[in-house]
């Protein structure tokens, strides 16, 4: 029997709708609601579950397999990241084209994923029109507004308030360490790029940091123990921000790196001759030829990057010609949303297709074809009558119900409704807005519907489809159907319903499942 983890631990996990929001997956109650001397009263693992009952009467069910799965990292610490080299990326940098980016989730999530693993990504084709690169944060998050505006120009200024904005090579820095908390993402977009000179670079700051710790131990204590004050100052705002120039989480591990030499102040006290020893150290590693990323920008190119780790740069240039690149600053938890969303989709549509392939090939309620090929058949006619991609994804998965309630297809056939238009459309519902999920959920009372208002079309009716739809209650009555037509979603349910009746052919050709993946991810919330 599986071990069982310390009662407190357990109730405060209870995943009961009385125990949390069903919809949001918030907690119903606070830790001292639970009773002081809670005790687990008894306990049985039952198809694949733990089940428990509690000293206060309460019962909960654990799935085993959550149970056993390992802690959760936040991603922000060098956990689980590829610290890297400029070798490492001698085959080409993390890339896509914004085009397919756009359309393609699976390329998106790719995207979003090498920001976090590797700390950058560069989009190519992005438009080059000014302001764009808002929009580049806006396919996965949120701008940052700060001092410098919603979005800056990074060219040559008559009177700049940052060196960034001049003609000079910039050493290996992360942006904005004054500011607290600091913006975790920085999207630079080049629209113009036609001087010599003003190349890219970046530096892993985490692999610096790593380095710096298997070197001089020492000289790393000393950065993640010293306060460092960066300032920023000029004619309308004063910052700071009073950080260490390498941060590490509760276990020790590397989370932030703040390296700016143009912005630290005056150091006082916290041992300075320490300090710089291992601040000349730190600067040094980072300079190594094997740790910088050299590369140019095109116009077109959008990189992203992570500002909390990887150290950028650019080398000098010569004002014969034009350097405009356009940026913003972003953050990491949006993006790390977005990438979680992706990812629960991408499991979400997984386990659809195993519904299709699984169970889904078992026989449909009596008719002649699989209970997949009828959703398929389904789906196939709702595309061919030009329906829009909400009634196709409504046609395709109108009886996932069947599969998914306390009562599955068979015990319809037996005689019991299983009501499974409701438990379809409330399964749904977590992934699809109700566009697709109020026709799933009426299907069956449109079937009803049309049986009272359209003789023919009940005479039309398989043998299976007539005896359900005595157990789902029969044709309506007059006021019932009248009560029907009136529904938002009616129109829609029934010709999802006209779809359903029309997909019972045997050995009808229909695209597979994964020609609709597609339509269900853009449609999916």
């Amino acid at each position: 029997m599986t071990e069982q983890p310390p009662p407190y631990w357990l109730r405060d996990n209870c995943p009961c709708a009385e125990c949390r929001d069903p919809h949001n997956g918030q907690k119903l109650f606070q830790i001292d609601d639970l009773s002081p001397d809670l005790t687990i009263a008894a306990s049985k693992e039952l198809d694949g579950n733990l089940e428990v009952l509690w000293s206060d009467g309460h019962r909960s069910r654990y799935p085993l397999a959550w149970l056993h799965e390992e802690a959760e990292d936040d991603g922000r610490t060098e956990q689980g990241k590829q610290l890297w080299v400029a070798a490492d990326f001698a085959r080409g940098v993390p890339e896509a084209d914004w085009a397919v980016y756009l359309t393609d989730p699976a390329e998106q999530a790719a995207v979003l994923a090498a920001v976090r693993r590797s700390g950058f990504a560069v989009l190519r084709g992005v438009p080059t029109v000014e302001r764009q690169v808002l929009r580049v944060a806006e396919s996965f998050g949120y701008v940052r507004v700060t001092n410098y505006g919603e979005l800056f120009d990074v060219r040559v200024e008559p009177d700049p308030n940052n060196l960034a904005f001049t003609d000079r090579a910039i050493a290996p820095h992360t942006d904005n360490p004054y500011r607290d908390p600091v913006p975790t993402l920085q999207l630079l977009h080049c629209l113009e790029n036609s001087a010599t000179g003003g190349d890219s670079g970046l530096v892993d700051g985490f692999k610096a940091a790593a380095i710096l710790r298997e070197e001089a131990p020492e000289d790393f204590a000393v950065l993640t123990r010293t306060p460092v004050p960066f300032v920023f100052r000029d004619r309308r705002t004063e910052l700071r921000a009073d950080r260490p120039l390498i941060d590490v989480d509760p276990l020790g591990r590397i989370r932030e790196v703040r390296f700016n030499n143009r912005s630290i102040g005056t150091l006082r006290g916290n041992n300075p001759e320490a300090f710089y020893a291992a601040y000349r150290r730190f600067a040094a590693i980072t300079l190594r030829p094997e740790l910088q990323l050299t590369f140019r920008l095109n116009p077109g190119d959008c990189l992203a990057f992570d500002n909390t780790r990887l150290l950028h740069a650019r080398t000098a240039f010569e004002q014969d010609g034009r350097r405009h690149l356009q940026g913003c600053y972003a953050d990491l938890d949006s993006l790390s949303s977005t990438l979680a969303v992706l990812h629960r989709r991408t499991a979400a549509l997984d386990g659809i297709a195993e519904l299709f392939a699984g169970e889904g090939a078992g026989e449909y309620l009596g008719e002649a074809v699989t209970m997949a090929e009828h959703m398929l058949q389904a789906a196939a006619a709702a595309e061919a009558a030009g329906a829009p991609d909400h009634l196709v994804a409504a046609a395709l998965l109108h009886d996932v119900g069947h599969f998914r309630g306390a009562l599955h297809g068979r015990d319809l056939m037996r005689g019991q409704d299983n009501r499974h238009s409701d438990t379809g459309a409330d399964w749904l519902a977590r992934w699809f807005g109700p566009e697709a999920t109020e026709p799933v959920r009426l299907h069956v009372a449109a079937k009803r519907y049309l049986c009272a208002v359209e003789p023919d079309y009940r005479a039309r009716l398989s043998e299976a489809s007539e005896y359900t739809l005595q157990v789902q209650g029969g044709p309506m009555d007059e006021r019932e159907a009248a009560a029907f037509a009136e529904l938002p979603g009616a129109e829609d349910a029934v010709a999802v319903r006209r779809w359903d009746e029309q997909a019972k052919e045997a050995g009808a050709r229909t695209p597979d499942f994964e020609h609709y993946r597609p339509l269900l991810a853009a449609l999916m919330r």
